[in-house]
């Protein structure tokens, strides 16, 4: 191949096509956990998190629900995939592995989103969120109806595979995390003769860049766990979620819709939740109560 201008937009524009057709065909596990926020600026800060606000009867004067009731806040990262094609590849027109190579950086920035997102959800039993304790914790903070300080716990603990219990209802605005984008992907091309790195290392180089981050979202929404994947142990993260209160008694009207395990549960997960008969012999009380979702991010 004669290297000239023209010939250089043209293999610009095919390695584009190749990249674009791997970003097309990303993983999107994470929207099923994470409500996409955009962010305008450095970092966003979520004071609306500490609250869950519902209607009251309207006596006297309206009452204001305060939204910024936390400091919790999500710096943007930076994040890039460059990849570099020697001239003697291009002189040579040895550039037909390219094409696949461009597809897959393609698909690997986009499937950055679900590495952010599941690798804070195994970090979740570690990593506080907006009201400070552990994401996955048993001593969340709530105000009783009494109005004195009692607790939630959305954990049974462990040390085995990560299994997660979540209310992914559709109707619900609201996700347990959050991935905010500053910048989604872009393709950059730096193949210009002046180009120092063609000038020098006689290389053309191409790449992508993003700036996002992930956060976490309301603990009330998902109970984690790394206990055995039993019928008893999910009987306690079902009656977690389901009868999850907010501030002073309030009912939040939970429904779990969702077991997301780590491909080792599979079958476990597949068993209790499709299974007719239990281990014993007994009629299978959880059969079809949420539907199975295995992914490898949990690995």
């Amino acid at each position: 191949m004669i290297i000239n201008s023209g010939n250089l937009r043209t293999l610009g524009t095919a390695f584009l096509a190749s990249y674009q057709r791997g970003l097309g065909r990303a993983p999107t596990d994470h929207q099923m956990v994470a409500m996409t926020v955009p962010s305008t600026t450095g970092s966003n800060e979520y004071g609306w998190l500490g609250k869950f606000p519902s209607a009251r009867e309207w006596l006297g004067s309206r009452v204001v629900q305060n939204m910024s009731t936390s400091g919790y806040t999500i710096k943007n990262k930076d994040y890039e995939l460059t990849i570099g094609v020697d001239r003697n590849d291009i002189e040579d027109d040895n550039i037909g592995l390219y094409g696949p190579m461009f597809e897959e950086i393609g698909s690997s920035t986009g499937a950055k989103a679900c590495e952010l997102i599941y690798g804070l959800l195994k970090a979740g039993f570690t990593t506080a969120c907006f009201d400070g304790q552990f994401f996955f914790d048993t001593d969340h903070p709530v105000i009783l109806e009494d109005g004195t300080t009692g607790a939630y716990s959305n954990t049974g603990g462990g040390s085995g595979a990560y299994w997660f219990l979540a209310d992914l209802s559709p109707q619900r605005a609201l996700k347990p995390l959050i991935l905010q984008m500053r910048k989604d992907w872009e393709f950059v091309a730096r193949d210009k003769p002046t180009d120092d790195n063609v000038f020098d290392l006689k290389e053309y180089r191409y790449g992508s860049d993003a700036r996002m981050n992930g956060g976490y979202g309301f603990p009330q929404m998902i109970y984690g766990s790394r206990q055995a994947l039993t019928a008893a142990n999910y009987a306690t993260a079902f009656a977690a979620i389901e009868n999850m209160k907010g501030d002073y008694g309030r009912p939040l009207g939970m429904k779990p819709t969702h077991l997301i395990c780590a491909p080792s549960l599979r079958e476990s997960g597949a068993r209790l939740l499709s299974a007719e008969l239990g281990t014993n012999g007994e009629t299978n009380v959880w059969r079809g109560t949420a539907q199975l979702m295995v992914t490898p991010w949990l690995a």
